[in-house]
């Protein structure tokens, strides 16, 4: 994933699309054929609820529980999270350069 940002001066800046990278984790996580309670005995985390939040795009997982992802995912960070451009909360437009 590559972001390109047309300047400081264009006032957009890179944000992660919580849902969007939820319902990634989720593809992913199927993908790599882990159901939720086989990840979460993966991750040491002590209930599978962490794991709910993150696919249905209220959290995110820590750095470190990130890094262990895209390993058992067998993929990269880069592809884990989907980012999008804002300005001002608002969708930056990425044709715009």
């Amino acid at each position: 994933m590559s972001i390109s940002i047309t300047g400081p001066e264009s006032g957009c800046f890179p944000a992660i699309d919580l849902p969007a990278t939820g319902r990634n984790i989720e593809r992913l996580r199927l993908a790599a054929g882990y159901s939720v309670r086989e990840l979460q005995r993966q991750l040491g985390l002590c209930s599978a609820q962490a794991i709910y939040r993150w696919q249905r795009g209220e959290t995110l997982p820590s750095l470190d529980n990130m890094v262990i992802l895209s390993r058992l995912l067998k993929t990269s960070i880069e592809e884990i999270l989907v980012c999008v451009l804002t300005a001002g909360g608002k969708e930056c437009d990425n044709d715009a350069e």
